[in-house]
């Protein structure tokens, strides 16, 4: 297409004869025309250079010439990209039918007879002008819609790759259906929450360089994205090694609380093949906790023009990431809402009380074993473990933890019972229930074995004047593993 301008939709005249008296006589016709510009072209040899810098929107073109044949130049105007298309009006000083009928069939549009009147000129010029210059804009337009829609498939391009590995693909084309989705604001919309962390992970990534931490992230959030894909969740958010995912925005299904909890059973059952590819890689193994709520939050994409991301907030959001820390390894907690939600196709293996922060009153969790329904999903019943009893017990210390930050107070105590992910510790301090302990582990020297066992407090008993109480570890460092396996094999304790 030409690249003429046509921003002020100009008339340009290019006449080509070899007589000067008949330009002279043309370029009086036009001068007086505000909206025509007009051209001369003396030589016909020079016409296609003429017009390939000028642009015309018509051509008038004399038949006899002595340096080229007029009906060629017409062959050479139709044959030459410029002018393809530009209205061409032969002037000849005779109304010959045969020469007429040649001309058109080269290309040519119009025909007059030398000197034609003034007023028919202008007429049949605007006439072929406007034409002309309404198919150029119809091109113009065409080439931009063509362009915009390029730009648009290449935004669709990059919206699949970016938010395909995040989102179902029936989520990302909704995205690229609605573009005003992208637009800031939210609306309020009850939805179900799920809450994933590794247990102890911090305390593993501090003996670890940075690119093994990445890989052993790497390695968990490719399986976990996978089954959240699968059960069309929405990844929020990755929080380091948790993820915040939601069912129920932008898309509402209906099951939304029951694929919730679907999800996270298959997370935790993907965990034994996470674990296998840790231990091929040369990591520690590493277990999960899941929490999951529904409520009412806001959702929708939220920052500035610059910065956009598509997210939840409200105080459902906070209880849901507060169920999640009361888990250990290997469980799912559940509000009492998102078991409401699922109805009687749950089995419930435990529930209990607690008091998060920023709730007034004491709210009831529930362990889920198994999901049935549309999803038929079970998990082997966590049996309590009996604890077998140390012949000598292992002096520790420990920190009760608020949150991510250790508290003040260092409190003692030992070990009298133990297994390979659990222990019974006594003291003369309780920690609460479901708090979160660092532990320092001493030998019978008093020479201290590991400094970062985190564990979590599953059970509290009172037996005055001593207190005991039994915890899940969450993160035990090698060290202090070796350490317990040698004290279980030498008292004969199976782990």
């Amino acid at each position: 297409m030409s690249d003429f301008n046509l921003t002020q939709h100009r008339i340009t005249v290019l006449l080509v004869d070899d007589q000067p008296i008949v330009g002279e006589a043309m370029r009086r016709v036009f001068e007086s025309e505000q909206d025509i510009d007009f051209h001369f072209c003396s030589d016909p040899t020079e016409a296609l250079r003429d017009a390939n810098r000028i642009h015309p929107t018509v051509i008038l073109q004399d038949l006899v010439m002595p340096q080229i044949d007029g009906l060629v130049l017409v062959r050479y105007f139709r044959a030459n990209k410029t002018t393809r298309d530009v209205p061409l009006i032969v002037l000849s000083s005779k109304e010959e039918a045969l020469t007429k009928a040649e001309a058109f069939s080269l290309g040519a549009n119009d025909y007059m007879v030398k000197f034609p009147d003034k007023l028919e000129v202008l007429a049949r010029v605007r006439y072929h002008s406007g034409g002309y210059i309404n198919l150029l804009q119809r091109n113009e337009a065409y080439s931009a819609l063509l362009e915009n829609q390029r730009q648009l498939e290449a935004r669709n391009r990059l919206i699949r790759k970016m938010f395909g590995r995040y989102l179902s693909d029936e989520i990302v084309d909704t995205i690229l259906k609605t573009p005003d989705g992208m637009e800031l604001g939210g609306e309020k919309r009850k939805i179900t929450m799920l809450m994933s962390d590794l247990r102890g992970f911090s305390s593993i990534s501090e003996s670890l360089s940075a690119e093994s931490v990445l890989d052993i992230i790497n390695i968990y959030l490719e399986k976990m994205t996978e089954i959240i894909l699968k059960y069309e969740g929405t990844i929020d958010e990755f929080i380091g090694d948790g993820i915040l995912v939601i069912f129920g925005a932008p898309i509402s299904r209906g099951n939304d609380a029951q694929r919730a909890v679907a999800c996270a059973m298959e997370m935790q059952t993907a965990m034994e093949e996470v674990n296998v590819r840790m231990e091929q890689s040369g990591y520690p193994k590493v277990s999960m906790g899941i929490g999951i709520n529904t409520g009412h939050v806001v959702v929708g994409n939220i920052g500035s023009h610059k910065r956009t991301k598509y997210g939840v907030v409200g105080k459902n959001v906070n209880l849901t990431s507060r169920i999640e820390s009361y888990t250990v390894g290997g469980q799912i907690f559940i509000s009492a809402s998102t078991l409401e939600e699922c109805g009687p196709v749950l089995r419930i293996d435990n529930q209990m009380q607690v008091m998060p922060k920023g709730v007034k009153e004491p709210i009831t969790i529930y362990e889920v074993g198994g999901i049935d329904g549309d999803y038929t999903i079970h998990r082997s019943v966590r049996e309590k473990t009996e604890l077998p009893e140390l012949p000598v017990p292992i002096p520790v210390s420990f920190i009760v933890l608020q949150g991510k930050h250790a508290g003040e107070e260092i409190h003692q105590g030992i070990i009298h019972r133990l297994v390979d992910d659990a222990a019974e510790i006594i003291s003369v301090v309780l920690p609460e229930h479901l708090s979160n302990l660092k532990i320092r582990v001493f030998d019978g020297e008093q020479k201290e074995v590991a400094d970062n066992l985190y564990a979590k407090v599953i059970e509290c008993f009172e037996n005055e004047p001593r207190v005991s109480f039994r915890v899940a570890f969450t993160s035990v460092p090698s060290e202090a593993e070796t350490y317990f396996r040698k004290l279980l094999s030498r008292s004969g304790v199976q782990s």
